[in-house]
């Protein structure tokens, strides 16, 4: 049976086995956040403290958010599905812990995606699976 270490970087996580819970349990069961978010919609932690305790989970979304980040980085970096992660920070803004908004192109000095890039993108992926 493989070791379970608990990397305080990456909790509840098993090299060999995966995510030793499951993303359901972690939103506790639901499916649909109470706010809508997308891929590159971007967050922000308020700075503010709350009042009750959340979950590792929670927390860890949270930390994640001092500097702005989108939905798709969060979902990447903890290793869960876009759908929990949602659900997660729909209880942070819905808390005020942190604040949402749409990815604003307009201030990433463009109008609009690279279609090269993103068909690269797009090749490098289907490649892999």
């Amino acid at each position: 049976m493989p070791d379970a270490t608990v990397d305080p970087d990456r909790p509840l996580l098993d090299d060999a086995v995966g995510r030793l819970v499951r993303p359901y349990t972690v939103s506790e069961g639901r499916t649909e956040p109470a706010h809508h978010f997308n891929l590159m919609t971007m967050v922000v932690a308020t700075g503010t403290t709350l009042r009750s305790n959340l979950g590792l989970d929670h927390t860890q979304v949270l930390d994640l958010c001092r500097a702005p980040v989108t939905v798709a980085e969060i979902a990447g970096l903890t290793r869960m599905p876009a759908t929990v992660i949602k659900v997660l920070l729909s209880d942070l803004v819905e808390r005020g812990a942190v604040v949402a908004r749409p990815y604003n192109l307009a201030m990433q000095g463009s109008t609009a995606p690279d279609l090269d890039l993103l068909e690269a993108l797009r090749d490098g992926l289907l490649k892999r699976l």
